[in-house]
């Protein structure tokens, strides 16, 4: 599968959307900042890439929070993960959240975000009426207990 980039004029200078190892599932997403953002604790901010993409048909970009921004500095992302769909093509924004206790700073050119893409099956939704019966049911959130 091939997805086409397009860089925005504020993507400059930085890298382009890659895999930093052979194994890796995600690309890494760069801030494309102009100038350092600061998330305070408990507040959200939408941080710019300067980067769009042309999804396949068929397939979505699901963005993902970093392992190391969650562990280090408690910073995830709100709608995590957030859905690029395959007819979109504006600008990917990144709605990054700070769950710390103190401000953090994004600056230009940080990996804020990875992305993978998932195939999409084909799906109908059909009227039913009644559903097939299974041994949960309708129990949910947290119907089984915790542990």
């Amino acid at each position: 599968m091939k997805v086409s980039a397009r860089y925005l004029p504020h993507h400059e200078g930085l890298p382009p959307v890659r895999r930093m190892t052979p194994g890796s599932s995600g690309f890494d997403i760069h801030a494309a900042v102009g100038r350092d953002l600061v998330v305070p604790p408990g507040k959200s901010a939408l941080v710019p890439t300067g980067l769009e993409l042309s999804i396949p048909e068929g397939f979505e970009g699901q963005v993902r929070p970093r392992s190391g921004l969650a562990l280090k500095d408690r910073v995830g992302i709100l709608n995590s993960p957030g859905t690029i769909d395959s007819d979109y093509r504006g600008e990917i924004g990144i709605i990054l959240f700070n769950f710390g206790d103190a401000p953090f700073v994004v600056r230009r050119g940080d990996r804020i975000a990875q992305i993978v893409f998932c195939s999409l099956p084909e799906v109908e939704i059909v009227d039913a009426g009644e559903l097939d019966p299974t041994a949960r049911g309708d129990g949910g959130f947290g119907h089984t207990g915790r542990g």
